[in-house]
């Protein structure tokens, strides 16, 4: 009995690292930020007097948002697999992967092309009904809308400002639903927790215009799979040192910029500096692929230093 049970655990296992290998990559780039995002946020939120108390906000407090980190985690990664299965299913995404990426799903053969399609068309709904339960519809629904204009329209492919522009707007997508998954949890709690996020609306704006501005990081190290499928990315466009000196000049003055938008003091300035300055640096003096993909992998961990300012700004209110 055992000797039959045994392939059908190893198939079973083939297929669960087939499906997490859609969205390995972006685990950091996503998963990772989005969910400290949303805990760091939402921290300082209860931990703000003004809001922490209303009645109308009911806010939880931080062992309970802490609690909700694995729901937290679910949420962002069941809405960002559908958008990753649709991504490199493309027939020129999968050109680029065989270069620069061999080993995702669909290039290494563990999985097809239209199976893969099958798999998106079901587990879109299901991230639907899944955000609408947490009170994350509105950012479900709009991650779906940016989704087919990123992939099946090409918005990643035409212009660069349209890339940076889709990119924002799903990484506040992602950070703002995640935030209402860990203060919210069911549709009657999702409407009070609504009111909370519109507290940080400006917050919101201004990241989305941090990844706008300085997401090009993650173009540097895939210009070959990007020259593959013709992709106009920043550095096709001005070239590589351009664009490397405006991924420098711009990740330097959000290093200064977001601390004084949130009134820290100087230690608020302390990690978002030596981050960016490192990055900065890196960029500009280490040329070459390997080193640009440690760069980007720098840029979200810089990101997640400029997620922290709002609980470093409530830690300095309450003392």
């Amino acid at each position: 009995m055992a000797v039959l049970e045994r392939p059908s655990a190893q198939q079973f296992a083939f297929h669960v690292k087939s499906v997490w290998l859609f969205t390995y990559s972006d685990l950091k780039t996503i998963v990772f930020t989005s969910t400290c995002s949303a805990l760091l946020n939402a921290t300082a939120l209860s931990l703000d007097n003004k809001y922490a108390r209303s009645s109308t906000l009911n806010i939880p407090g931080p062992g309970r948002i802490l609690e909700r980190t694995p729901l937290v985690l679910f949420w962002v990664w069941i809405n960002l697999l559908p958008f990753n299965i649709d991504n490199q299913r493309q027939p020129q995404s999968i050109e680029e992967a065989s270069m620069n990426k061999p080993w995702r799903t669909i290039p290494s053969r563990r999985l097809s092309a239209g199976t893969a399609t099958t798999m998106m068309y079901i587990l879109y709904p299901i991230a639907v009904i899944i955000s609408f339960f947490l009170g994350t519809i509105t950012q479900c629904l709009a991650l779906v809308v940016l989704g087919v204009w990123y992939n099946d329209l090409r918005g990643s492919d035409s212009n660069p400002l349209l890339r940076n522009m889709i990119n924002g707007c799903g990484f506040v997508c992602f950070s703002s639903g995640a935030m209402q998954v860990a203060i919210g949890g069911f549709p009657v709690e999702a409407r009070v927790s609504e009111s909370a996020l519109k507290v940080y609306g400006w917050w919101f704006f201004v990241t989305a215009c941090v990844v706008f501005s300085t997401v090009e990081t993650q173009d540097m190290p895939d210009q070959r799979g990007d020259a593959a499928r013709g992709r106009k990315s920043l550095p096709f466009v001005v070239g590589d040192g351009s664009a490397r000196w405006i991924i420098a000049v711009t990740v330097s003055i959000w290093c200064f910029l977001t601390p004084w938008l949130w009134e820290c003091p100087m230690s608020g300035y302390v990690t978002p500096l030596l981050l960016g300055a490192t990055i900065a640096v890196r960029t500009l003096w280490k040329r070459n692929e390997k080193a640009d993909k440690l760069t980007f992998r720098l840029w979200n961990v810089w990101l997640v230093s400029i997620y922290l300012l709002p609980l470093i700004k409530a830690l300095i209110i309450r003392k």
